[in-house]
């Protein structure tokens, strides 16, 4: 028996617990990040100390942003390690919200250890305690119950050990997982108890591969063999699979083209010759023309959203069918797909072995080619500036990062409109460059995930690709990133407002209002010059070395000089063209935002005559 307080035997216990897949074993929480208050300065914050050397700890900013940092480490540790997040209780408590929600949607690991109101109730209430009446049970930490996982009050010592290894299951659980909390009361948390050596052995948790059932695979297989359009969709299932070779063998074998949503962008080369890049409303022209006229359509890894769907518009064959690989059997299941309920790379290499030597035509195979040629001349337009001495526009400052990057470089961003851009006109070299977090779209992730990407694949370079208006957003982890001497490469690109959502305002009769940064008339219009904002300044403010670019000239070597520092490093630029939203080629689908159906303003009605033409070609695959 061993005598620590819950927090201690919290901390004790996780050092030990590993993942393990394909005979590679990872350790599970790799770290804590916490910010301290009186409700776990004394519990967690007391047990890092003592155990220092068994759990490294990362000081963060703000408690939604060292969630991001989690994530992002989760991502790019393929969901195998993740990190742990302790704050206070009170603020400290629901700033963990919206990262929770986040990793819940996106389907990533974090642990969350918030502290809790006095379980014992000595005084009731306490400093930031929540009072409800009709409930004395109830705490702000309740706020996290519908965008956890799993969640759990620890309220006695004993009950540690139950939750404990609930909490684990569900974080290396490839179907499960998401964020995981554990809120522990601030009395329990320095509690001693006497443990059973037994809950601090080392523990492996297996990540199970499972294979296809026999009836579904043989269904899936007659359903594509008998395909004369297929179309695969591959979504970010096949990276946390680790089947990326797998998926490239099975499409080079098979000539079956890839179109990828945000999140599995990468499963194949830019250059791979069945790659066809981005579907949905943030697509290429070639791989929404194949969604149009696919006939089978085969989902692997993906959750089937919105964007990737073009709400129910995308997919218009008469009688087109969906084939859906998925470990989930919830996803499996959507578009009233034939499911097909496995391991993703298992999966492939089933439909592999049993497809062989099948192969599209030889007309509809030059057919795609061709498309992706055509496209690939409209990237290259888009993305190259034609006067080095010019203002760049967005997708030109994208264009010119090309040029510097090789496969190790890795991209972040989540909100705006770069994930639009990037869908559409990046070029990914390798299956983790591209990390566009588009399940929760959340302003300010940018910055913190580079952090935790960066202490995931040291040495690599991380760039935050971020506008101003996510900027502002979150830029506090600059501070992390300094102290922890990460050489993270934050691209800041200023167009004076919330282009993306402003382009959106006026689409849908909105006018733009409410998106500028602008100074406000007495008609309460905002109008005249951008506001004096200089976010360069800010960034050197929180001690990042920052490199401002007026040319496209400029920019190049900015970006160089950034690319080979070893300290975190700012690229300022402003973008050509304030009031669009980045020059790239327009959306290839449609996405559903409703628009008023009555109104006295002639941009209203004309956009809801426009909504209601598009809405007739919403279909449910029945």
């Amino acid at each position: 028996m061993s005598t620590l307080t819950v927090a201690q035997a919290l901390l004790r216990f996780l050092a030990a617990q590993y993942t393990e897949r394909d005979g590679v074993r990872s350790r599970l929480i790799a770290a804590t990040w916490g910010i301290f208050g009186h409700g776990n300065v004394a519990g967690i914050g007391q047990a890092l100390v003592e155990y220092a050397d068994e759990m490294p700890y990362h000081q963060g900013r703000n408690e939604q942003a060292m969630v991001h940092a989690a994530v992002g480490y989760a991502r790019q540790s393929n969901r195998l390690s993740a990190h742990a997040v302790t704050t206070s209780i009170g603020p400290g408590a629901t700033n963990l919200v919206t990262g929770a929600a986040l990793a819940t949607i996106n389907r990533l690991p974090v642990l969350l250890l918030p502290g809790d109101a006095f379980a014992t109730r000595p005084a009731d209430p306490v400093l930031q305690q929540l009072e409800v009446p009709y409930a004395g049970d109830v705490s702000v930490n309740d706020c996290l119950r519908p965008v956890s996982a799993y969640f759990d009050r620890v309220t006695r010592p004993e009950a540690l050990v139950p939750a404990a290894l609930a909490a684990v299951r569900v974080l290396t659980d490839p179907v499960q997982t998401g964020a995981v909390t554990l809120a522990l009361p601030q009395d329990v948390q320095a509690e001693a108890y006497d443990w059973p050596e037994e809950f601090f052995a080392e523990r492996v948790w297996r990540v199970r591969r499972p294979v296809p059932d026999d009836a579904e695979l043989e269904a899936a297989v007659a359903a594509i063999g008998s395909a004369v359009r297929p179309l695969i969709v591959a979504g970010g299932g096949v990276k946390y699979s680790g089947a990326e070779e797998a998926l490239a063998t099975f499409a080079s074998l098979t000539g079956i083209p890839v179109a990828s949503t945000q999140a599995g962008k990468g499963a194949l080369r830019h250059d791979h010759p069945q790659d066809v890049g981005a579907v949905g409303h943030t697509g290429t022209a070639v791989a929404d023309h194949l969604a149009r006229t696919a006939d089978v359509v085969i989902g692997v890894g993906t959750r089937w959203t919105d964007f990737t769907t073009a709400s129910g518009t995308l997919f218009a064959h008469p009688d087109v069918r969906f084939v859906n690989l998925n470990i989930a059997a919830f996803d499996s299941h959507k578009l009233a797909a034939l499911p097909l309920v496995a391991d993703a790379r298992e999966g492939i290499e089933s439909l592999h072995a049993l497809l062989d030597p099948h192969h599209v035509t030889e007309h509809y195979a030059r057919e795609y080619a061709a498309d992706k040629h055509r496209w690939e001349a409209r990237v290259t337009a888009a993305c190259t500036p034609a006067d080095e001495a010019s203002r760049p526009t967005q997708p030109q400052v994208l264009g010119v990062l090309d040029t510097l990057v090789t496969g190790d470089d890795i991209l972040i961003n989540a909100a705006g409109s770069l994930p639009g851009d990037l869908h559409k006109l990046w070029r990914a070299r390798s299956a983790d460059q591209y990390h566009v977090e588009y399940g929760y779209s959340c302003m300010g992730y940018e910055i913190p995930a580079a952090i935790g990407v960066a202490l995931a694949a040291p040495g690599r370079p991380v760039w935050a690709l971020v506008g101003d208006g996510t900027y502002l957003m979150n830029p506090t982890e600059i501070v992390t990133a300094v102290q922890e001497g990460l050489p993270i490469k934050v691209v800041i690109l200023q167009n004076h407002g919330y282009a993306s959502i402003g382009g959106l305002s006026e689409a849908v009769g909105g006018e733009r209002y409410g998106t500028a940064y602008r100074f406000r008339a007495p008609d309460g219009t905002f109008t005249g010059d951008p506001l004096p904002v200089d976010l360069a300044a800010n960034a050197a403010s929180l001690g990042m070395r920052v490199l401002t670019a007026r040319t496209a000239r400029d920019l190049r070597e900015a970006l160089a000089d950034a690319r080979a520092s070893t300290v975190p490093t700012c690229v300022y630029v402003e973008t050509e063209t304030a009031d669009t939203v980045s020059g790239a080629p327009p959306a290839q689908a449609w996405w559903d935002v409703p628009v008023a159906e009555t109104s006295t303003r002639a941009s209203a009605v004309k956009a809801r005559e426009e909504y209601d033409r598009h809405v007739t070609a919403r279909r449910r695959h029945l």
